[in-house]
């Protein structure tokens, strides 16, 4: 047992605290952590001799001795964080296995490769049936014809969401209304949406986001009620579970993304999950040409389609990836948890909250909190600047509140919608906001696939900052923040 001063965000040492201990983790660095009295990371640590005995003290600069690497120390992390996407002889058995065979394109759809990967997703997600697609965007499009949302009617879904929410949403026919997100999670807030209903309101569309599920519960029971339609936004979901159930399983349809930077990817690509057979029917049509069977190569067509198939290239490459994504998973669960123990230690730093109907957490981007009066008021921004030149890869406006996007003014050339007569001038979505503009630091999930030497990096990181706080008010950097 040791007595070692806490180190507050301010960058000086407190008052004596009492006991700690100090724990030795196995690392390839062979390092020595150093933590605190409620299990908080405090930095690595190093001996020091104080009265003739030897005592540990948290963090290589503890007594502020070594400057940020924004003002020209050295970096906390110098070498590489873990690859993303991962690969191996899996995937690149599948690429060889289409690329000899010949059959590269979707078509006739559902081909070899995508009908595989449609079946395992949906065993995985837990749906009867899922159907492969170009890309995320589209595949929200879809869901929503599929589950014959009417066009021009209104769908609401998140303020704090990626552009290609509503732009799935406009894709569609429909127009898209804002409400605010909850606090806690960064997800629709079901007391947002129930204001935001009007007699044309046709579907919910939650988003599922960077760590969070919207809350499943009360936008059932919200849909119910009004006799809406809910289809999940699962792009950064794969693998979570609500109750048990899986993202992607909850509404009458989910759409997944398989962009390059998701949980599960081909590159490129979406897939759009369902228990409804009508809607997989039509599903399927649409994304081959209207044709009116699956598999078939025959017309007539059921409905005006769109050639937006998978090709079996990308669905090979899901099927391999699909494969490693449990383990995947888990392995950023463990270190997730020891960074949200370690940063508890930290003033200003809250992780989003955790739901504890959320019975498989996963993390496309771990979300941040932070209160700048712990940070000697220095601004989101600058840490997210100063979080950089140390080496670790973040952002903070990640996303904006899509009203302030440019895509939403009242052009007609760049919003469709506008030509409807709607007007997103004038509204204000104030947790959205403060989200986007002030509070949230995304760290994105590849940091978290590493071992324990990674994690304290990050940890180390963040003290650092915290430690040097006061300097990097008086010292801010130059330069915008760009958005990743």
């Amino acid at each position: 047992m040791i007595v070692s001063p806490r180190i507050s965000a301010g960058g000086r040492s407190g008052s004596v605290v009492g006991p700690t201990c100090c724990t030795n983790v196995a690392t390839p660095s062979t390092r020595t952590y150093f933590w605190g009295t409620r299990g908080a990371y405090m930095g690595p640590a190093r001996s020091v001799k104080t009265r003739g005995r030897v005592c540990a003290t948290s963090g290589g600069d503890m007594a502020g001795t070594t400057a940020l690497a924004i003002h020209g120390g050295a970096p906390v992390r110098s070498r590489p964080w873990p690859a993303w996407p991962e690969h191996g002889e899996p995937e690149r058995a599948a690429l060889l296995r289409v690329l000899e065979s010949g059959n590269w394109g979707g078509h006739p759809s559902p081909n070899t490769e995508g009908r595989g990967f449609a079946d395992e997703f949906a065993a995985f997600v837990g749906t009867q049936h899922a159907v492969p697609c170009a890309n995320g965007t589209f595949s929200l499009m879809l869901a929503l014809q599929a589950a014959r949302v009417p066009p021009g009617s209104e769908v609401i879904t998140s303020a704090y969401t990626f552009v290609g929410t509503a732009g799935g949403i406009i894709a569609a026919g429909c127009v898209p209304v804002f409400a605010d997100v909850d606090p806690d999670s960064y997800c629709l807030d079901p007391r947002a949406v129930e204001a935001a209903l009007s007699p044309r309101t046709a579907a919910i569309l939650p988003v599922h986001l960077a760590c969070s599920l919207a809350d499943m519960d009360a936008l059932g029971a919200l849909a119910g009620r009004n006799s809406l339609l809910v289809i999940e936004d699962c792009a950064h979901a794969h693998g979570a579970r609500w109750r048990d159930r899986r993202a992607g399983s909850l509404g009458q349809a989910g759409s997944f993304s398989l962009q390059s930077t998701k949980l599960l990817t081909s590159g490129e690509g979406g897939v759009v999950t369902t228990s409804d057979a009508t809607i997989a029917s039509r599903l399927w049509s649409l994304v081959n040409c209207g044709r009116k069977e699956p598999g078939s190569d025959g017309f007539p067509e059921q409905m005006l389609g769109h050639n937006l198939r998978m090709t079996e290239f990308q669905a090979a490459l899901a099927r391999a990836q699909l494969l490693r994504l449990p383990e995947q998973n888990l392995r950023r669960a463990r270190q997730v948890e020891r960074f949200e123990r370690g940063i508890a230690g930290l003033s200003g730093l809250r992780p989003l909250a955790r739901d504890a109907r959320v019975t498989e957490r996963t993390s496309y981007q771990l979300v941040l909190r932070y209160d700048p009066a712990a940070f000697a008021s220095v601004p989101r921004d600058h840490v997210i600047l100063a979080l950089r030149a140390e080496g670790v890869p973040c952002s903070g406006r990640f996303y904006s509140s899509l009203v302030d996007d440019p895509l939403f003014s009242s052009d007609p050339y760049t919003n469709p919608v506008s030509r409807a007569g709607i007007s997103y001038t004038g509204q204000r979505f104030p947790v959205a906001e403060r989200a986007a503009n002030e509070e949230s630091i995304w760290l994105p999930h590849e940091l978290f696939l590493g071992d324990d030497s990674d994690t304290d990096d990050l940890l180390e990181a963040f003290a650092r900052i915290g430690r040097h706080a006061p300097e990097l008010r008086a010292r801010p950097p130059a330069g915008p923040v760009s958005r990743r």
